[in-house]
């Protein structure tokens, strides 16, 4: 596999204003090149800005998803090229698995990687997985998947993946009111300007009746409530279900056990409509 280093992180608006105007014929397999950044600095005051919105404790250690703020411009480049071969705008997420080999601080130089791999099919359409990785002084210290679908032809033949653990059931570990304006909050922090998550207008014009919270950020929320269970060494499992509408009221639920973790969050007015599950397992 080829590989690309960039001199510089990639502009999200700017790629993501060249996936909207991209045209023409798309490859038929995921691209053969990862793409690289190095000598990768934590700015301190969007690390500060991040622990906030998505309730991480503050400090000078890398949140368990925050790494994946680091990789994502790379993932968003690789996508919108035309050897990719799915489009970037109208992708899901469905799926991601995260594990933090070693505790990352402000401090640490990174070495940020980003591949595409296993372009298959999906009962709604297919399937594809971005991997990023985060080295530090040339070990792996993190690592994340992320699993995006791209709605077209159906494949009911097509092979489930792992499927998620049960919601706990229960009353509810916390109750959280979400502001119509929290999907430009975590823009503004993430960078993922990705226009369903903006205003109800630009959402409206991808297809969903009122704008939709990140991915990204529920899973944040959710691990940011389970206190330093997540900061430690561990691997996370999500499960993105059905969107969260902004505004909007989910109720977090938890279980355990023993050294497994699961968590959801559900609707407050419609209990039975599941947002998110995750696991969440500490190496020992």
């Amino acid at each position: 596999m080829a590989l690309e280093t960039l001199s510089s992180t990639p502009r999200l608006a700017s790629t993501v204003a060249r996936a909207v105007l991209a045209r023409g014929p798309r490859s038929q397999d995921v691209p053969d090149t990862t793409l690289r950044l190095v000598d990768v600095r934590v700015d301190r005051a969007n690390l500060l800005a991040y622990q906030r919105l998505c309730g991480f404790a503050v400090g000078d250690v890398l949140p368990h998803t925050y790494p994946h703020l680091l990789g994502f411009p790379l993932q968003a480049e690789l996508m919108s090229r035309p050897s990719f071969p799915l489009p970037l705008m109208g992708l899901v997420h469905l799926e991601n698995v995260i594990t933090v080999h070693h505790t990352l601080r402000t401090e640490d130089r990174l070495e940020v990687t980003v591949a595409a791999e296993d372009l298959r099919a999906h009962a709604k359409g297919q399937q594809v997985d971005l991997v990023t990785r985060v080295l530090c002084d040339s070990e792996v210290a993190w690592e994340g998947r992320s699993t995006y679908l791209a709605r077209g032809a159906a494949h009911p033949e097509a092979e489930r993946g792992e499927q998620p653990p049960a919601m706990p059931s229960g009353f509810p570990a916390a109750r959280w009111v979400l502001p119509s304006g929290l999907g430009r909050e975590y823009a503004a922090v993430s960078g993922d300007v990705n226009p369903i998550h903006l205003h109800p207008w630009s959402a409206k014009a991808m297809g969903f009746r009122r704008a939709i919270a990140h991915g990204m950020w529920t899973y944040a929320r959710v691990l940011g409530s389970l206190g330093t269970s997540a900061a430690r060494p561990s691997t996370s499992q999500v499960w993105f279900r059905k969107p969260v509408f902004l505004p909007g009221q989910v109720d977090l639920v938890v279980g355990k056990d023993g050294g497994c973790t699961t968590a959801g969050l559900r609707s407050t007015r419609r209990p039975e409509v599941e947002h998110l599950v995750l696991t969440l397992d500490e190496h020992h």
